[in-house]
């Protein structure tokens, strides 16, 4: 139906000297077109037209005939595009606009994900040596769609062998001279390559340019050190990338970095990035095996999360908690007696007073440190979260609801995340119920205002139902109030006061 009206636009378009508002007429028809509509509007539409008209200098008629290409080009099959617009594709990605680019590189994404696309793009490799050289264009979000096409192709055997045993490896390469971002969103691209299976991490290897890689981490300049193991980091994502690190040395290679960071005084720069790098393989892999086998690593964040520099107790923190998260890590933090146990008062100490980011992170660590679901819960571990529950402080239970009274959303559902993380456990539970006031102070809806203040509340009254202690420990009548509480659900608003509430009006 809206066939007809495109097409007149279309020819008004070729009529006309200066179509800018024939243009804006047909974005409009365009936009109201469901997409299955377009489909038969476009079949014998003008496309060239309209890419044609991308040839201006003129800003405003880029960005509508953009808007107008990004909704049609939806509605043509990827192997369409790939026969029929190979020139204006290739025009495109030379285009001097930086959104045509992307446009033209989001639109070769759909035919390199397409199984009868990819043998079209691989015969032409004009166009595969523009893309690559969209990666060295400043804009990143141009970079990003570039890179995200290439890696789509990889996805394929027969474009693992375009990208990395012909002419446009030496593309590649001559790219990444361009500059060391460049080079880093080249190494990314390979990265992403890598991860896909263990046959294109054998032919990014085979280029070079994983070695090339791992060189850097011991580079002289720091930044790019340090963006170099953020990329090692991601290639050990998957489990060929882990085994592939370990034939190399890289594990040890970082281990030793650590330790010869102690001495360097731009090693705040990098240090992060290596916690990270053990943190992601311990809870991948094992944290016993990874804490045994590297000792540097914990006593490292120990170290972080005990010298308060708001440059690295962060990432220390999260991999506390991250490590903790698990019944292995919370043994193997355990295990090292006093050493955690100053952590864990360090911890309690900025969350009760440091600054608002830093109590934040603190809390939300703690949450995942003394987290211990029902099927997990063993008498062992219960004395291992009850114990470290009571190392925050005197009366941790009542420091933690006085965080959470702060004026500071985000503190209030952190502490309220402590409370979820404990709620299901017995000895927590009898806390709450010895505690004056606690149990009434958690159904009270007018504690926390806002929608996320709600939906922790309503978090904490769940995980004091899912144990089976609950009913006997909180005694019949607040069991049936908290069950109340959760059916009324977490935005309930008490009727009688409502009508109170008009009358004052």
């Amino acid at each position: 139906m809206m066939a007809a009206p495109i097409e007149s636009l279309l020819n008004e378009i070729c009529e006309s000297e200066d179509p800018i508002e024939e243009l804006k007429r047909l974005r409009t028809a365009v936009l109201a077109t469901p997409v299955s509509g377009l489909r038969q509007a476009v079949t014998g539409a003008r496309l060239e037209i309209i890419f044609a008209h991308l040839n201006t200098n003129d800003k405003e008629q880029i960005e509508v005939c953009v808007e107008i290409l990004s909704r049609v080009l939806q509605a043509l099959e990827p192997i369409q595009l790939a026969q029929n617009y190979k020139t204006a594709l290739q025009s495109g990605l030379n285009h001097p606009d930086d959104s045509v680019k992307v446009l033209t590189l989001t639109q070769i994404g759909r035919v390199a994900a397409h199984a009868d696309g990819v043998t079209q793009m691989l015969n032409n490799a004009e166009i595969l040596r523009d893309v690559i050289h969209c990666i060295s264009i400043e804009r990143i979000a141009v970079a990003k769609e570039a890179i995200a096409a290439l890696s789509k192709l990889s996805n394929t055997k027969a474009g693992l062998d375009a990208l990395f045993r012909s002419d446009l490896l030496n593309k590649l390469k001559d790219v990444m001279l361009t500059s060391d971002i460049i080079r880093y969103r080249v190494y990314e691209l390979i990265v992403e390559v890598s991860t896909v299976s263990p046959v294109s991490l054998g032919y990014c290897a085979n280029s070079g340019l994983i070695s090339q890689m791992l060189e850097e981490l011991t580079g002289d300049d720091v930044l790019v050190r340090a963006t170099a193991i953020e990329m090692v980091t991601n290639l050990a994502q998957s489990e060929h990338g882990r085994q592939y690190l370990a034939q190399q040395g890289i594990m040890d290679k970082i281990s030793n970095m650590i330790i010869a960071a102690e001495s360097d005084p731009f090693s705040s720069l990098y240090l992060p990035g290596l916690v990270k790098f053990f943190g992601s393989l311990a809870i991948m892999d094992s944290p016993q095996q990874v804490c045994e086998k590297y000792p540097v690593f914990l006593e490292v964040v120990f170290s972080m999360a005990m010298n308060l520099d708001p440059t690295v107790t962060p990432v220390a923190l999260d991999t506390l908690g991250v490590l903790g998260g698990s019944v292995e890590g919370k043994q193997v933090l355990q295990k090292t007696g006093e050493k955690f146990t100053s952590v864990l008062k360090r911890m309690s100490k900025v969350a009760a007073d440091g600054a608002t980011e830093l109590r934040v992170r603190c809390l939300e660590a703690l949450a995942q440190l003394l987290t211990l679901p029902v099927e997990q819960q063993t008498d062992d571990l219960l004395l291992l979260t009850e114990s470290w529950f009571n190392c925050l402080s005197s009366q941790p239970l009542l420091m933690i609801r006085n965080i959470s009274t702060q004026p500071f959303p985000e503190l209030h559902c952190s502490a309220l995340r402590i409370f979820t993380a404990i709620g299901c456990q017995p000895w927590a539970q009898q806390l709450m119920i010895d505690t004056p006031g606690f149990v009434e102070w958690v159904m009270d809806r007018s504690v926390g205002k806002g929608k996320e203040a709600k939906d922790c509340k309503f978090e904490l009254v769940g995980a004091l139902l899912s144990s089976s202690s609950a009913q006997e420990i909180f005694g019949a009548h607040n069991y049936l109030k908290l069950k109340t509480y959760l059916r009324e659900g977490p935005y309930y608003v008490n009727a009688v006061s409502s009508v109170t509430t008009e009358g004052a009006d």
